[in-house]
């Protein structure tokens, strides 16, 4: 595992571009509220870059199969930049919506291509470490981002972040242009496998770790919109939001090394538990919250349960993928994973148009702890450092 090599190519550009989406976190669901539409209409808007991935997710591990990762990675970044930039002229909820689910499809080119490169360039006893890393880059620019954003959309305007985004995000090109080996391809040699054959030779794990991620991966989004939609209502400001979420986003970053070598040295699963019963803790202390203490206290355990997923879902996953068929399977893998990404905002805006965010909090928390129990008691450990009690 070479360091230096992940650092330029991987970690910095995903630095950089974390900090545009936590720009995005308290101003995105406030900009969709003053279009004065119904919460689930918001929800959507806040699920349709996941939902632009998921429909990306197969066509882009077809892709990445096929092209120079760094042609793939440097499309990616480009549609995201664009369609974040082409926002700041939006008129309507619907356009909002269609440049979300445009930013979703280079999403998924970015996410897939450095997923299957960080596949590659670890071995199952690194890659707990290699890739809460990786998490943790997002977790450091999730961190910085949100309390940018809000100051900015205050003392400017709710659309001024957009165009900060897309022209930081764009800085990033020249990073895998220049940091990526030229020519080099992703799992080349799995041209005779087709996702149907993977489906059904797979079926078993897809069914079990997968439905186990569809879960987490609600449960994650869900905090991302309760927090400042609940912020909101409390009637606290977009900077006091931006701050929560920013100090939550801290929690979160001081864990992810700790994730990486919990997973390297006892297991996958001592990590991914504990994680998402902690993030489903954190839901179930929001409906509680009267003032900005309240949620801080709320968005910190949920911080420190995502802190402790970092990189969980992308090892798993990885640890999982055969080599013959890695751009196959791990398209699959995140095309169930970001079902639940895209999924969770949207249950969260049904659920709080037909009662309030109160209940739509809880309802996030059960399906958090199904999640939990589901990787305790019916997901095989994939360390193989691990030994399992013998039947």
């Amino acid at each position: 595992m070479d360091i230096k090599k992940l650092a330029l190519s991987v970690y910095l550009p995903s630095l950089i571009l974390s900090f545009c989406s936590g720009l995005l976190l308290p101003v995105l669901p406030v900009f969709a509220q003053s279009f004065e539409v119904s919460y689930w209409l918001i929800g959507l808007v806040l699920a349709g870059e996941a939902l632009g991935t998921l429909l990306a997710d197969i066509p882009a591990g077809l892709l990445v199969k096929r092209l120079d990762r760094k042609w793939v990675m440097t499309l990616g970044i480009l549609l995201v930049a664009l369609s974040v930039i082409a926002l700041f002229w939006s008129q309507n909820i619907w356009e909002v919506l269609f440049y979300r689910v445009i930013s979703g499809f280079g999403a998924a080119l970015w996410n897939l291509s450095r997923h299957a490169f960080l596949s590659e360039a670890t071995t199952k006893a690194n890659r707990g470490r290699a890739i809460a890393l990786f998490g943790g880059t997002n977790r450091l620019g999730g961190f910085l981002g949100p309390v940018v954003g809000g100051f900015l959309a205050a003392h400017y305007t709710l659309r001024v972040p957009f165009l900060v985004f897309g022209v930081v995000a764009l800085c990033t090109i020249p990073l895998a242009i220049i940091f990526i080996e030229k020519g080099a391809k992703i799992s080349g040699k799995s041209q005779h496998h087709n996702f149907l054959g993977v489906i059904k030779q797979h079926q078993n794990i897809l069914l079990t770790a997968g439905l186990g991620q569809l879960g987490a991966q609600m449960t994650r989004a869900a905090r991302n919109v309760v927090i400042p939609l609940y912020g909101s209502s409390l009637g606290l400001g977009l900077e006091s939001v931006g701050l929560i979420m920013s100090l939550s986003a801290f929690v979160d970053v001081a864990l992810f090394y700790p994730a990486g070598v919990i997973m390297d040295k006892f297991g996958r699963k001592y990590a991914i538990v504990p994680s998402f019963a902690l993030q489903a803790l954190g839901l179930l202390i929001i409906p509680f919250a009267t003032g900005f203490t309240g949620l801080l206290i709320a968005a910190a355990v949920t911080g420190i349960g995502n802190g402790l997923s970092s990189g969980t879902m992308m090892t798993l996953g990885s640890d999982l993928a055969p080599k013959e068929s890695l751009g196959e399977f791990l398209g699959l893998w995140r095309l169930i994973g970001d079902s639940g990404f895209t999924g969770g905002p949207v249950i969260v805006g049904v659920i709080a148009d037909v009662l309030t965010l109160a209940p739509a909090a809880v309802v996030m928390a059960v399906i958090g702890l199904a999640s939990a129990g589901l990787f305790a008691f019916a997901v095989p450990e994939t360390h193989p450092r691990v030994k399992l009690p013998q039947k």
